[in-house]
């Protein structure tokens, strides 16, 4: 299985609290963590250590934490030599991380303000080599956009993670260029322009009247509803974490894990229901990378689940 994702990479600087702080309000006891971050490094890794053979391009600052990238993605096992080493720092994420697990997080971007689409460029060859190209909007959208268009111009199938969801719906050349999207409710809605879409059923129809490819509405704690042209729509349950640590990488986890499953051709609700094993396993652990699950641990996790 081969792999491109062209994505970012960022640090994770994160703040665990009792509960988020109200406007203008101080909480202290909190705990603070840094780590590695960034939705297309944490999809890369997460790839890499489910047996995919994985390309990244991203771009980081000439400085601490673009080096520990690098040794990351050394360890991983990941392909990295196009990553863009940028006059600028590399991006980092404020994480707040309450008791319940649940995460709000900040971005300055930094360095993937200089990822452009003539990197993606001198990238093809990695994407034309490819099983499956990964990419999302943590970087500009023009640059998921030439990745897109040479995945297809390759016949490389594309997967589409929308987060965060871009200031605009896209357009019909972009959706034309996406196999597999995987929305949330929220994105979704921005994905399409779409206001008020009170249901997975309802998001899926709003995606359905722009695009023909695969949506994959993703719920959380409640599983994903599937909708594949030509077949009924199905929804896929959760499968149940240990425990609730930290949901701050389970989007990545999820990400990779289904990017891994679509690359090897499983049918796809096997697809999903693997990339959920590995949503489930990264919430139990406390931050992204020691969260991503191996091959054990989902076999592990899909073994103890009953749906």
């Amino acid at each position: 299985m081969r792999i491109a994702v062209v994505g970012s990479y960022g640090v994770g600087l994160t703040m665990r609290v009792q509960r988020a702080p109200e406007a203008g309000e101080t909480v202290s006891a909190g705990t603070f963590s840094s780590g590695h971050g960034g939705k297309g490094s944490n999809q890369a890794v997460a790839a890499a250590r489910l047996g995919a053979k994985v390309s990244l391009l991203t771009a980081v600052g000439r400085d601490a934490f673009g080096d520990a990238a690098r040794e990351l993605w050394r360890a991983e096992g990941i392909a990295h030599d196009h990553v863009v080493a940028a006059d600028a720092a590399t991006m980092v994420g404020m994480i707040l991380v309450d008791s319940t697990g649940e995460n709000k997080i900040a971005i300055a971007p930094g360095a993937l303000d200089a990822l452009s689409p003539a990197e993606v460029d001198r990238f093809e060859n990695e994407i034309a080599a490819a099983d499956l190209l990964v990419t999302g909007f943590e970087i500009p959208v023009e640059v998921a956009r030439r990745a897109l268009e040479l995945a297809r111009r390759h016949g490389v199938r594309t997967l589409l993670n929308p987060a965060p969801a871009p200031a605009e719906p896209l357009d019909a050349h972009l959706w034309s260029l996406v196999d597999v999207v995987t929305p949330n409710q929220t994105e979704a809605m921005r994905l399409t322009g779409e206001t008020g879409l009170a249901s997975a059923e309802e998001c899926a129809d709003a995606i359905r009247r722009r695009y023909a490819g695969v949506t994959i509405v993703t719920l959380g704690g409640d599983g994903c509803l599937v909708d594949e042209p030509g077949t009924a729509r199905v929804r896929v349950p959760a499968v149940r974490p240990r425990q609730v640590v930290d949901t701050t990488g389970a989007g990545d986890a999820f990400t990779g894990a289904l990017a891994v499953a679509l690359a090897r051709g499983d049918d796809l609700r096997d697809a999903v229901r693997f990339a959920a094993a590995a949503g489930a396993h990264a919430v139990s652990i406390a931050e992204v990378i020691p969260s991503l699950a191996r091959p054990e641990d989902i076999a592990a996790l899909l073994a103890d689940d009953t749906h």
